[in-house]
């Protein structure tokens, strides 16, 4: 699970394996898998590094 935090400050942890798109708006909006939605404060390049951190330490990240 990664730390994300929505537009009014308010934290909450998302399962990255069910992210589908992150898209720059003024605010960062996140599409499921599922079709849900959800718009937060945390920046896309944010999500992506806790996203690889996530990866890194439950040992899903391929290494060359």
């Amino acid at each position: 699970m990664i730390e994300v935090e929505r537009v009014n400050g308010q934290k909450l942890y998302l399962n990255p394996d069910t992210i589908k798109i992150i898209e720059v708006t003024p605010d960062t909006v996140v599409t499921f898998t599922d079709g849900d939605k959800i718009l937060l404060r945390t920046k896309p390049d944010d999500i992506i590094e806790r996203i690889a951190q996530f990866r890194r330490r439950v040992g899903l990240v391929l290494t060359k």
